[in-house]
């Protein structure tokens, strides 16, 4: 207790950034469940390709330490566009290849969760089998630099220097704390606003509410669950540059337990809800800082999943309920 108390503002902080993070991959799992009432687990891949797509992009532009503060916008901005385009491309390939077929036959939930369990795997394997299928269509040599320890970590260049910008209380708040705390919530709210306010949102949240009658009116059934997908694709490798500047690392199977933070974040604010997904991912955060803090580190997950277990207890449809149907409304 002690420590919690000496530490109190570094944890918070540090939560709210780890926080965010989960926030940003759990507006994907939200969005998916709100329109198709699945849960889309492969979306922690759709995340994973994001962050190895910013950490190539950035080794590709030269990008390293000691850079101008120019060049560190270039390469950020650089990193955002690739991580979010190929996100997008991964979720969009998940829902034609794995979801697609299964939706026009009206297949049961349980056999579309299967396909994304295995789908899920798949792309795992396939980014930790990345130098065999480059041996395989000879390319080997020229992409050496991308896929050498396909099954060991990759680092992010460290083109940012951690700098503190403020104290409070007896933290040192660092630019990229306010980085990835600032970008997320600035990404949420652009997301509600399209949700709530643009032609294209309105047709997710009237397919959200009722697929056949929004069909009736004139709402393109396909191609709102295609954007459903894309815009979690999006948010996803948004979230996969802020993971991999503030971690520094990536590996092939990083997202798969990121991933089931992230469903729990989207679970404890309520699924189907777009403002629960970022109140979820900062609870989480919070409450996985503050119980590593109270009894150790090594319990820092199993806090994270006892705080779920006890929210399904007491208030099954999350902390602001569900709702990308009411909202629906």
């Amino acid at each position: 207790m002690d420590f919690l108390l000496d530490n109190f503002v570094a944890l918070t902080v540090t939560g709210l950034s780890l926080g965010a993070i989960y926030a940003l991959v759990a507006l994907g799992y939200t969005l998916v469940y709100g329109v198709l009432q699945l849960i889309n687990f492969a979306h922690s891949e759709v995340f994973m390709y994001g962050a190895f797509a910013a950490t190539w992009t950035v080794y590709a532009m030269g990008g390293r330490a000691g850079a101008s503060t120019g060049a560190v916008i270039g390469y950020l901005l650089a990193a955002l566009v690739a991580a979010m385009a190929f996100s997008g491309l991964i979720a969009l390939l998940l829902e034609r290849v794995a979801y697609r077929r299964l939706r026009k036959q009206n297949a049961p939930r349980l056999i579309a969760l299967i396909s994304a369990i295995g789908a899920s795997f798949a792309l795992a394997e396939l980014m930790g089998l990345r130098d065999k299928v480059a041996d395989f269509l000879g390319l080997g040599e020229t992409l050496r630099p991308y896929v050498r320890g396909a099954r060991n970590s990759s680092g992010f260049p460290e083109i940012i220097d951690t700098t503190p910008l403020f104290t409070l209380g007896d933290y040192d708040v660092t630019n990229i704390d306010l980085l990835v705390i600032t970008s997320a919530l600035v990404m949420m709210l652009a997301l509600d606003l399209f949700v709530a306010r643009t032609r294209f949102g309105r047709g997710i949240r009237a397919v959200a509410q009722d697929p056949e009658s929004a069909s009736l009116m004139g709402v393109n059934s396909d191609r709102t669950v295609q954007l459903t997908f894309l815009l979690g694709g999006l948010m996803a490798g948004a979230a996969a540059v802020l993971y991999v500047v503030k971690i520094g690392s990536i590996r092939f199977d990083t997202g798969f337990l990121l991933g089931v933070k992230a469903f729990t974040a989207a679970v404890l604010g309520g699924i189907g809800n777009l403002r629960g997904a970022l109140l979820g991912g900062f609870v989480l955060g919070l409450a996985e800082n503050y119980g590593s803090a109270l009894i150790g580190t090594e319990w820092r997950d199993v806090v994270a999943f006892t705080l779920l277990v006890v929210i399904l207890l007491f208030r099954p449809t999350g902390l602001l309920g569900e709702s990308l149907a009411k909202a629906r409304t």
